[in-house]
């Protein structure tokens, strides 16, 4: 079932933006495209590949051509052919070469040598591979060999399951984001922080490189004026009569950074997330030192055509775009972590962000995620059995990626809050994580267990209500109130839908009274809770997913459930 972007697919030219807007640089190819794939019963190469496959879409995909489950015991091949164009790649610089995301063990060899292994099918990994290639030789040979182990073993993994149904999905293997090469200086720079001082009128920044030097910042907004900086260094520049971003008005700074013969381009905004009290005493989240309600939406970031990849960077910015229209300021990014692009047009387009950390474990009781939605009791999470957490290993690599995720989306103006666990699914020692999310990022609040499996602690009181009508009661911790998923109101549209099943929270025949239904539950429900001090809201969701037809979007995106002017103007009552 493709979308608009999948059915007019180049597959020559497949997702060519450059792929990191806050380290942009000149020097760039990109890899995706027609590669050789197999899928073998063991680790040894087969003499002969299966055939094409289109990269950066996962087997599973239809977009990839292949269209085949990659099982936990199977292994899955990759092959190309690079050559690298006249110029492209000086002998002084690094070539390096970045993979956005790979799902979810993969070794890459170049040459036939094995250049590295990396675990973790959600964020990115790059690699130097200049040594690897004869001196004077103008290409290479490309492999990658990768193992899925899904939902089989402690691994973070999403809603992937393998027998998928319900609120799981199609499990997606591989290459899913875009395959890059940049040839960079030796002395470059290798990554930034941005630290927007909203109070002060100033931005930080600390520009990573090998080299202790000097470099010149430019920045946009003051017509080219000059800074000079010492690399790995927190410096800070003045920022006067700036705008603020909100969602209404998404002010980027733009700025460039020379260090020798490395020039890159990056942005920032400035911006403050907090919690406090507004005037009536109602405890609110904040947005540059005022009340400001989220009201957002569930996105999962599931593809009809694509799975867990986009078919466009049209396709993504239509997404964002349409829940503007309708009225929304938030998106709750949901167990997925997207592309640096997608988060990008959310900075540029004025859209709030809610980041999920990926879960992981073992096997989930249904007793452990499900009690609280019936019994409202929630358990400790030091008991690592009842959240299937007993393996050391998983724990400490979910620490691990909880780190990296932070650090390689810090920058993104329009993330406001972390979440790193939901519904139970893998839980534990959440008190520590956000320790551990405070240490790293001081500048953004964080949901400590959306949903429940509460420790009474932090900020916020997070709730998921679809089976009951909502009602709103104060926190007796004081924290602030946030209805983080409700709703999931179902209408499967024909001819638009994955499968003749329907999940959904409560199904309704027609759209007029999916619409009636959906009125009803704003007025009589979400918009008075908002006065006696509900802080913020998720609906779920942005678009159908398989089983789930409880979108504003059919899976396809072809079409709106709800109309928008009428929608329009009742989320728009929540907005302040």
């Amino acid at each position: 079932m493709k979308t608009i972007w999948g059915e007019r697919l180049d597959t020559d030219r497949v997702l060519q933006e450059y792929p990191r807007p806050q380290l942009q640089r000149g020097s760039y190819l990109n890899l995706n495209g027609i590669w050789k794939y197999a899928i073998t019963a063991n680790d040894t190469e087969p003499v002969l590949y299966d055939g094409d496959i289109l990269v950066p879409f996962s087997p599973e995909s239809e977009l990839s051509g292949v269209r085949r489950q990659l099982l936990p015991s199977e292994t899955l091949w990759y092959r190309r052919e690079v050559m690298l164009p006249e110029g492209f790649h000086q002998p002084q610089n690094r070539l390096l070469l970045h993979f956005g995301a790979v799902d979810q063990e993969t070794r890459v060899f170049i040459n036939g040598t094995e250049a590295t292994c990396h675990r973790g099918g959600y964020l990115p990994f790059s690699m130097e591979i200049a040594s690897y290639i004869e001196p004077g030789a103008n290409g290479f040979t490309l492999k990658l060999l990768v193992h899925d182990s899904t939902d089989t073993s402690y691994h973070a993994r999403g809603k992937q399951k393998t027998r998928r149904g319900g609120i799981w999905y199609t499990p997606q293997s591989g290459i899913w984001q875009t395959v890059w090469l940049e040839s960079v200086p030796r002395i470059a720079v290798d990554s930034l922080k941005i630290e927007p001082l909203f109070d002060d009128s100033a931005v930080a920044l600390t520009i990573i490189s090998a080299a202790d030097t000097d470099c010149t910042v430019s920045m946009e907004h003051e017509d080219g004026k000059t800074h000079t900086l010492r690399t790995n260094r927190r410096e800070i520049i003045p920022m006067k009569n700036t705008m603020p971003w909100t969602p209404a008005t998404p002010r980027l700074y733009t700025f460039s950074i020379s260090l020798g013969d490395d020039v890159v381009t990056s942005y920032f905004a400035m911006r403050k997330f907090s919690v406090g009290v507004d005037a009536e005493g109602k405890r609110r989240l904040f947005l540059n030192n005022r009340p400001y309600f989220h009201n957002g939406v569930l996105d999962q970031g599931y593809w009809s055509d694509g799975l867990y990849t986009a078919p466009s960077d049209e396709a993504m910015v239509y997404d964002i775009q349409m829940m503007k229209q309708l009225g929304f300021n938030m998106l709750r990014k949901h167990i997925k972590i997207e592309p640096l692009r997608w988060y990008y047009h959310c900075d540029r387009l004025g859209m709030l962000v809610w980041q999920d950390m990926v879960n992981g474990g073992g096997r989930y009781s249904l007793l452990t995620i499900s009690s609280p939605l019936i019994t409202n009791i929630h358990f400790k999470d030091f008991r690592y059995r009842w959240f299937a957490r007993q393996d050391a290993a998983g724990r400490q690599e979910f620490s691990e990626e909880l780190t990296t995720m932070i650090r390689h989306l810090y920058n993104c103006p329009c993330i406001a809050m972390w979440v790193p666990f939901n519904e139970g699914w893998g839980q534990f020692d959440a008190e520590k994580a956000v320790a551990q999310i405070q240490s790293l990022d001081k500048s953004r609040t964080i949901d400590h267990a959306s949903g429940w499996h509460d420790q009474k602690i932090g900020e916020f009181q997070s709730r998921h209500v679809y089976f009951k009508p909502y009602r709103f009661k104060k926190d007796k911790l004081g924290r602030a109130v946030i209805l983080t998923e409700f709703g999931g109101y179902s209408y499967p549209v024909a001819g638009h839908c994955y499968n003749t099943k329907d999940f959904g929270y409560k199904k309704l025949p027609t759209p007029t009274k999916l619409f009636e239904q959906y009125r009803k539950l704003y007025e009589q429900r979400i918009i008075p809770a908002k006065a006696r001090g509900l802080a913020a809201t998720v609906y779920t969701q942005l678009s159908d997913v398989e089983d789930e037809v409880n979108g504003f979007l059919t899976y396809d995106r072809k079409v709106l459930k709800l109309p928008i002017a009428e929608t329009r103007e009742i989320v728009s009552r929540l907005n302040d």
